[in-house]
């Protein structure tokens, strides 16, 4: 399939999308869903059918990858890169939850469906990536180990703030990005003791005023 092609596929699927989610607050990520949209769109369900095989987890995949692109794209139109680092991971998960304002309820449902088990390894890869266009939309160009440690670090942080932000009833959410901001004051905690360890290992230990480890062994086994 060509560029083209594929993106004609997607805007057909996102225009099927769009007319799924408002049922979706009522019917959750459902055939029944499917079908009120399909009225709405004087289309026959069976379109929905073919443009979703999976139904509920292939609706929730496109879904979630539409909010990872106009993440990005909000982002770049917001000069993320001008940012100090702190300042671009917190904006990035901010844009990102914000994006989901409208459909707070899908979301909440989506998360349901992707706790269950047999959903598991999905939920992963969604996290995965979202945490990855993150990092790359906030300039991070690493390769060697800190490249899995940010993204474990970065998704610990937001799965935390997007489950709190799902109770968060406060006016503008304002309690969540408070939580958002302890949470990643903890992480540059984390990553300043780490950057420490590692510059204290990068030097010569000076274990002479240490007692004699042979010495001891000795006296221990001589008792």
């Amino acid at each position: 399939m060509s560029k083209s092609e594929a993106k004609i596929e997607k805007d057909w699927q996102l225009r099927l999308l769009d007319a799924v989610l408002p049922h979706v607050l009522f019917d959750g990520w459902t055939r029944k869903a499917m079908k009120a949209a399909a009225l709405d769109l004087k289309e026959d369900v069976s379109t929905f059918d073919l443009a979703f095989p999976d139904g509920a987890t292939d609706m929730i995949r496109l879904f979630i990858e539409n909010a990872d692109d106009a993440m990005e794209a909000e982002l770049k139109k917001r000069d993320v890169l001008t940012l100090k680092i702190r300042e671009r991971i917190t904006l990035a998960i901010r844009v990102r939850l914000e994006l989901y304002e409208e459909n707070k309820e899908a979301v909440r449902r989506a998360v349901n469906i992707l706790a269950l088990p047999q959903n598991a390894s999905l939920a992963l890869k969604l996290t995965a990536n979202t945490v990855s266009r993150m990092w790359w939309a906030t300039g991070d160009s690493s390769s060697d180990y800190n490249w899995y440690t940010k993204r474990l670090t970065l998704a610990g942080v937001y799965a935390a703030t997007l489950l709190y932000w799902l109770a968060d009833k406060s006016e503008g959410h304002h309690k969540t990005w408070e939580f958002l901001d302890r949470r990643i004051e903890n992480v540059m905690q984390i990553e300043t003791a780490k950057y420490k360890c590692r510059e204290r290992l990068k030097q010569k230990p000076d274990f002479s005023h240490l007692p004699s480890a042979k010495r001891f062994w000795r006296n221990l086994t001589q008792r």
